[in-house]
C-alpha cells in the first residue's frame, strides 16, 4: 500500500510544477438552521395573519397598508428561509456571494447562511478511480499493459471548485499521465542485479506513483490516499517470447543452484573420505570420482549403474 506523506522524499521522481493556488478553503459564516427555520415560519405566519386581519377591516387606507405590510413580511420571511441548507455527512457546501468565494460549510445538519449567496454541493467522501488498461513501452522499449487504481478524496473544496475546470476529469487525466510516466521510467523486468523493475519492486514503484500523483493533483485540492497497480503484463504480441525468456532464465538459475549444491556435496564427500582414511585416492581416482558424482547429481535422468569387473585403470 502506498500512502502519501505530506513531505515528498528527497529521491522523488521528476514531477510537474503546478501553479500555486489562488484561493484556499476557509469556514463560511453560518448559524444553526433550527432557529432560522423557526423565525422564518413565524414570519410567514405573521404575514398571513396581517393579511387575514386586513380583510376584516373596513377602512381602505389601513386595510391596504396592513396587506402591503403582511406581503412584505411574508416575502422577507421566505427570502430568509432560502438561506437554509441541509448538509449531509461527507458533504460540503461551497458558498459564493456574487461570484466571490465566501467559505465552505462542512458541519453537517441544518445550517443557515446569507440567502443571497449561492451554495454548491461537493462530496468529500473517499473515492476511487481505476484507469483503463494502458499500453505503453517500458524503459527497455518493450510494450506492456498496465492499469492502476487510485483512492482519493477532496481535501480543499475551494481549490477543487475554482482552481480546475472539472476536478473529476482532472484527477482521471492526471492519474493516467502519472501511470504512463512511471511505466516508461522503469522496465518490466530489470536486467541489472540492483535495478528497479515494475514486477520485482511493486512497493517502491507504487510509492513513487503516489508521490507523483500528489504533485499532479495537489492544485485541485485532492489528497491521494493510496495507489496500486491492478494489472501488469507484457503486451500480447511479445508475451509468448517474454515467457520463453523468463522460463529460460528460471532454468539457468535452477541449473546454477544444482551445480553449486553438487560441487559442495562432492567437496564434502572427498573431505570425509580423506578425514576417515577410508581409501587413498590419487589425482586420477579423484577425477573419476568427481566426474561420476557430478553426473549423478546434475543429471536430468536417473543414472544407470555400470559394474566394473576389472581395476579402476582398465
Amino acid at each position: 500500500m502506498s500512502v502519501h506523506e505530506s513531505t515528498a522524499p528527497a529521491d522523488a521522481p521528476d514531477v510537474p510544477q503546478m501553479p500555486a493556488p489562488r484561493v484556499r478553503e476557509f469556514t463560511a459564516n453560518s448559524i444553526g438552521g433550527g432557529l432560522a427555520l423557526l423565525l422564518g415560519l413565524l414570519g410567514l405566519l405573521l404575514g398571513a395573519g396581517m393579511i387575514a386581519t386586513a380583510t376584516t377591516m373596513t377602512g381602505s387606507g389601513p386595510k391596504a397598508g396592513l396587506i402591503v405590510a403582511g406581503i412584505l413580511v411574508g416575502i422577507a420571511a421566505f427570502l430568509a428561509m432560502c438561506g437554509l441548507n441541509t448538509v449531509a455527512p461527507g458533504e460540503a457546501r461551497v458558498v459564493q456571494l456574487f461570484g466571490r468565494y465566501r467559505g465552505t460549510i462542512r458541519e453537517d445538519g441544518l445550517r443557515w447562511v446569507n440567502p443571497f449567496t449561492s451554495r454548491t454541493s461537493l462530496s468529500t467522501r473517499v473515492r476511487n478511480h481505476e484507469t483503463a488498461v494502458l499500453k505503453v513501452n517500458d524503459a527497455y522499449g518493450n510494450p506492456i499493459e498496465l492499469a492502476a487504481v487510485v483512492v482519493w478524496k477532496v481535501e480543499d473544496t475551494a481549490q477543487a471548485s475554482f482552481e480546475v475546470d472539472d476536478f473529476l476529469e482532472f484527477v482521471a487525466t492526471q492519474t493516467e499521465a502519472a501511470v504512463r510516466h512511471i511505466a516508461i521510467e522503469y522496465p518490466y523486468d530489470a536486467h541489472e542485479q540492483d535495478g528497479l523493475s515494475l514486477r520485482g519492486n511493486a512497493e517502491e514503484i507504487t510509492e513513487k506513483l503516489a508521490v507523483e500523483l500528489h504533485a499532479r493533483v495537489e492544485a485541485a485540492g485532492v489528497q491521494i490516499i493510496e495507489s496500486r497497480f491492478t494489472h501488469l503484463a507484457y503486451a500480447p504480441e511479445i508475451a509468448s517470447a517474454m515467457l520463453q525468456r523468463q522460463q529460460a532464465g528460471a532454468v539457468v538459475a535452477a541449473r546454477r543452484e544444482i551445480v553449486e549444491g553438487a560441487v559442495g556435496m562432492v567437496e564434502a564427500a572427498l573431505d570425509r573420505i580423506a578425514e576417515r582414511d577410508i581409501v587413498e585416492l590419487d589425482s586420477e581416482r579423484k577425477a573419476a570420482m568427481v566426474s561420476n558424482l557430478m553426473v549423478v547429481l546434475c543429471g536430468d535422468r536417473a543414472p544407470q549403474p555400470v559394474l566394473n569387473t576389472g581395476t579402476l585403470y582398465q
